[in-house]
């Protein structure tokens, strides 16, 4: 049991400083606070805390380039895919946010 503690101390403390790195990079980007489906439940765009309303192709550029905060951009079924960063914070997920 005393290594399972160790390991878990570690693991906490590196998600620790991943947070406050993360938080200090991400200030000032805009992030996306609600979403737009189509009627199979696709993701098409995106509107960010400033107002923008972003096309799936814009925002994918736009988070490649490090413009918006907590998304991340991942190759899956030959394309790039955009998803939340992963945080363990259900209500956050892009599927999850309201409908514009």
């Amino acid at each position: 049991m005393e290594n399972n503690d160790r390991f878990e101390q570690i693991y906490n403390q590196y998600r620790q400083n991943t947070v406050e790195e993360v938080s200090h990079d991400e200030e000032g980007k805009e992030h996306i606070v609600a979403v737009r489906k189509n009627e199979e439940g696709d993701l098409f765009a995106f509107k960010t805390s400033s107002g923008r309303e972003l096309d799936y192709i814009t925002a994918l550029n736009d988070a490649k380039a490090g413009k918006l905060a907590h998304v991340d951009v991942f190759h899956k079924y030959g394309r790039d895919i955009l998803r939340s960063e992963p945080d363990g914070i259900k209500e956050n997920n892009l599927d999850n946010l309201p409908e514009f």
